[in-house]
């Protein structure tokens, strides 16, 4: 029933699960999850900041990527562990809007930091020799700078269209934090322009990025397929290795979760994915760059020695 003189102050979110016996598990497991999101993205933040074999274009992507990553699980985390406890799952009306273009900023800057990624390798590999002065560092900030500044607008218009609209009584929202679905599904008036706008700027914004990464590789391929060194394609292969798995388990879960017609989507399952990409993710990045990066093992073993031959 459509109740337009109704005003929605608060939601309810119905959280991870509605089992009692889950709820200490999962609030340990998450809690752990999340502190590894935090000790590992600001350890890849500082360590790339302040190590000097570190200061390259790569690792300049590679901290804004643990910045978004550590951004978008921040606005979900706390929350979400805090419903683990509280009696009442609630979020205002006003934090929930705060929420959903929060965690639209940094999800949509990573997937085009990943993709800015993808062309410096690139770069790198196949431009060998310009390579200092396609990758200068006024390139390198405009390459972050406009995934900042357009995730703020999709992120704005998205949430505008959708607070605008009017919600029914049932304040009921059956997923762990405000998203753009889940909350469409409790709004009372028309929501086919907003149906439309998520689902082109999720388009847009997956499939554009996605073939500046997959239009990289091809090159990068040609290029190490060309090399006669064994030893400089196995050096390639691993240059890229790391960033190939991080493009692999985030556009797919995305692709599983926003591409998919309104009328398949379930929402246990949407729940299952979400929890993957928002909370999992996060902490498989710094793990994939560090487990697998030469360079970053180097440089967290010159800070820890150094640190310990600070004089206590």
């Amino acid at each position: 029933m459509k109740n337009h003189d109704f005003k929605m102050t608060e939601f309810i979110l119905m959280g991870v699960t509605d089992r009692p016996e889950l709820q200490a598990p999962l609030f340990g497991v998450f809690l752990l999850i999340y502190l590894g999101t935090v000790v590992g993205n600001l350890g890849m933040i500082i360590l790339t900041k302040i190590d000097s074999h570190l200061q390259t274009p790569m690792y300049f992507f590679l901290r804004h990527l643990a910045i978004t990553d550590l951004g978008y699980s921040t606005v979900i985390a706390p929350k979400m562990l805090v419903n683990f406890v509280a009696e009442k799952n609630t979020i205002s009306y006003n934090w929930c809007a705060t929420q959903l273009a929060s965690f639209e900023v940094f999800i949509i800057s990573e997937l085009f930091i990943l993709s800015a990624m993808a062309y410096d390798r690139y770069v790198a590999i196949c431009k060998p020799l310009l390579y200092t002065v396609i990758m200068s560092d006024r390139v390198c900030l405009v390459l972050v700078a406009i995934p900042y500044l357009y995730s703020i607008f999709v992120a704005l218009l998205v949430t505008f269209e959708i607070f605008i609209l009017s919600f029914c009584r049932s304040n009921v929202i059956r997923h762990f934090y405000c998203d753009s679905l889940p909350l469409l599904s409790i709004v009372c008036s028309d929501t086919s322009e907003i149906e439309f706008i998520i689902l082109l700027f999720s388009a847009l914004n997956l499939l554009s990025s996605l073939l500046i990464v997959l239009v990289s590789y091809m090159f990068i391929l040609v290029t190490i397929l060309r090399m006669n060194s064994a030893e400089g394609r196995s050096k390639a292969f691993t240059t890229c290795g790391s960033h190939l798995t991080v493009v692999v388990v985030f556009y797919g879960t995305l692709l599983f979760m926003y591409l998919q017609p309104k009328s398949s989507h379930s929402f246990e399952t949407d729940k299952m994915a979400s929890v993957f990409y928002t909370l999992v993710i996060p902490i498989l990045n710094p793990l994939i760059y560090s487990l697998r990066n030469k360079e970053v093992k180097g440089a967290l073993k010159r800070v820890v020695e150094n640190r310990c031959k600070i004089p206590i």
